[in-house]
């Protein structure tokens, strides 16, 4: 299966590679460390006895941010050096900023086929390699095999979509995952759907979601008045729109013309997932009269309807700004969601779309402890929200039900760290 998997690589390659290279010339940024792509990690330091390079992989904002307390305690413990990789322009932008001087280096992560992970193999030389939540690639893990080298996927997780897939194609199942040393899955539905694969449970170990374990900085009151005037936001409540895609932006335009329409004090802040959509966003806005600034334009020369932060690694400061957000990748058409982990972390009462397949088990419990409200379509949406920024109780009702589960669901953090120090451990740590 996996010499199939070779051949067949590089014609699937060639014919997404327009829409692929078309996408990160859009989104910018990529020109740094190019060739990484393809395998060409040259100028690590040299290994050094007694010391264990730990290849980590994380795909982007959200696995870079998930990640922080884990690299803080790798960093800290002795005869342990991290090589940390992302896919995303936007994730190594971050990781730059946040982790470049706890690393011995930073790199893009190679395309999956063979002469390119061989070479990357080759260069980085891990001891260990931790593969985050998807991050499934079956040369990258066949190379660590052919190495004797562990490979750990923590906060593992199948969307529906992945789950059914697999179950059709069980070949296809094996080859991602019968290399795999430990799988941490990161709920119970998850390690009894990878077992349903026939993944060894001697080899699994359910720790739960990493995610939910984030700590957010609190901004003082003075720096959130700052950042509502570099926004341009006045005085009022703010409906935010958290990593929101196609579609929901102008969704969010007609609810906040419904809440005005009904007495609400309020203006909208957007967050799109993709700052490159900055173009087509203006477009949208200039066809309603409402008043806008964008925020990578620097600060807003005055008060305005809509902010619109086409910036990357603000969302947890800006969540901070909003009384009531809508979580986005989750109306129709979309169908994955994003994330309602930092808005429940911060106590924010949320909405979101059925469309939650990526955190369909966050999504219902959150549901399920009255920590959220789903709303089915754009209408339902601007009346749900109109009703909410009209009703500080309720809003506080379910702020303080999501700040509950949250602190119900943490501990994943300190699970996947004690199997990543069982692993060491087997290692000579």
């Amino acid at each position: 299966m996996l010499w199939l998997y070779r051949i067949l690589f590089l014609p699937v390659l060639l014919v997404m590679a327009p829409a692929y290279l078309w996408r990160m010339r859009r989104r910018g940024g990529y020109g740094e460390n190019f060739l990484h792509r393809f395998g060409a990690h040259a100028g690590l330091p040299a290994k050094r006895p007694g010391v264990r390079r730990v290849w980590l992989q994380a795909v982007s904002v959200g696995e870079v941010l998930a990640i922080a307390p884990l690299i803080e305690a790798l960093v800290k413990t002795d005869g342990v050096e991290l090589y940390l990789t992302t896919t995303t322009s936007t994730g190594y932008r971050l990781a730059a900023e946040r982790h470049r001087g706890q690393t011995i280096g930073l790199g893009y992560f190679p395309l999956d086929w063979w002469p390119f992970a061989h070479r990357a193999w080759r260069q980085i030389a891990p001891d260990l390699v931790i593969l985050t939540e998807g991050e499934r690639w079956p040369e990258h893990i066949h190379q660590a095999a052919a190495r004797g080298v562990p490979v750990l996927c923590i906060n593992a997780r199948l969307s529906d979509r992945s789950f059914r897939r697999m179950k059709s194609f069980p070949a296809a199942a094996r080859l991602m995952l019968e290399d795999i040393t430990r799988l941490l899955p990161c709920s119970a539905q998850d390690a009894a759907r990878f077992l349903e694969l026939r993944f060894p449970p001697g080899r699994l170990t359910t720790t739960g979601n990493i995610k939910l374990d984030v700590a957010i900085p609190r901004l003082t009151a003075e720096r959130k008045a700052d950042l509502r005037r570099e926004l341009g936001l006045p005085d009022g409540l703010v409906l935010m729109g958290s990593s929101t895609w196609p579609g929901e932006e102008a969704a969010l335009i007609e609810t906040l013309r419904r809440g005005r329409a009904a007495g609400r004090d309020c203006s909208l802040l957007l967050v799109p997932r993709h700052a490159e959509r900055r173009a087509e966003l203006e477009r949208l806005l200039r066809d309603t009269g409402l008043r806008f600034h964008f925020r990578s334009g620097g600060s807003a020369a005055g008060e305005v309807d809509v902010a619109v932060a086409d910036t990357t690694g603000e969302l947890r400061q800006l969540l901070q700004l909003a009384d009531l957000v809508f979580v986005g990748k989750s109306l129709p058409p979309h169908t994955e969601g994003q994330t309602p982990v930092e808005a429940a972390a911060l106590e924010k009462p949320m909405l979101f779309g059925p469309g939650m397949g990526n955190f369909r088990l966050i999504a219902r419990d959150l549901l399920a402890r009255h920590a959220a409200i789903e709303v089915t379509d754009p209408v339902v949406l601007a009346e749900r929200a109109t009703e909410l920024l009209g009703d500080a109780t309720r809003r506080a009702e379910i702020a303080a039900a999501a700040g509950e589960w949250r602190r119900d669901n943490a501990g994943a953090m300190n699970r996947t760290l004690a199997v990543i120090r069982e692993e060491l451990a087997k290692l000579g740590m």
